[in-house]
């Protein structure tokens, strides 16, 4: 894509709109928990972005969306108390990393398949930001984890996968699924009544 395109106005006020969105759903995620996991719905912005922009887009908004999480986050305290580097590496690097990856996916199917290609977006945008957390965890914060009386390989795989992770990442994973499809299509549809 060459930057002429990249810059067109609609581009980046939909940028613009989602950077605003991702900020909102992040601050909204960390101070209204719904137990048993966070309400994070803000992985669906990021997969619009990355389809309907580009990976750099996504990258973007990947980006604010570990910036505001660093900032507002009561879960990343403990973490940032351990080891603040490592807690600001891993954050940024998922929070990219799932933006980019999810833009990559779209580019490589839209070509067969758009919806298609959104779906597998918006899967991987979830496993790219989850896997990351967890090779981070073993990576970092296994001795905290032993500081939380959490010991031994089985036990840490349990409270890593179940606990920490678990349900909030179905959750997660589930949601983008269902509604990154069905946000790109209404633009889609949108955009091509306006031509």
């Amino acid at each position: 894509m060459n930057t002429k395109q990249f810059f067109e106005t609609k581009k980046i006020v939909l940028l613009a709109l989602l950077t605003a969105v991702v900020i909102l759903l992040q601050i909204l995620a960390s101070v209204i928990p719904v137990y048993p996991f966070r309400l994070n719905l803000v992985l669906i912005p990021i997969v619009v972005g990355a389809a309907m922009i580009s990976p750099l887009a996504g990258c973007w908004l990947g980006l604010v969306f570990s910036i505001v999480v660093l900032w507002t986050s009561p879960d990343v305290i403990p973490f940032m108390t351990f080891n603040p580097a490592a807690s600001i590496i891993v954050i940024l690097l998922r929070g990219v990393m799932a933006g980019l990856c999810s833009g990559w996916v779209y580019l490589a199917l839209a070509g067969k398949d758009k919806t298609v290609a959104v779906i597998a977006a918006a899967a991987i945008c979830s496993i790219v930001n989850t896997g990351i957390f967890v090779i981070g965890i073993y990576l970092f914060f296994i001795p905290l984890l032993a500081e939380w009386g959490v010991t031994g390989a089985a036990n840490i795989a349990s409270f890593v996968f179940l606990v920490m992770i678990g349900f909030n990442f179905l959750f997660e994973f589930s949601i983008n699924l269902i509604f990154s499809p069905a946000i790109v299509r209404l633009i889609q549809y949108g955009q091509a009544k306006r031509q």
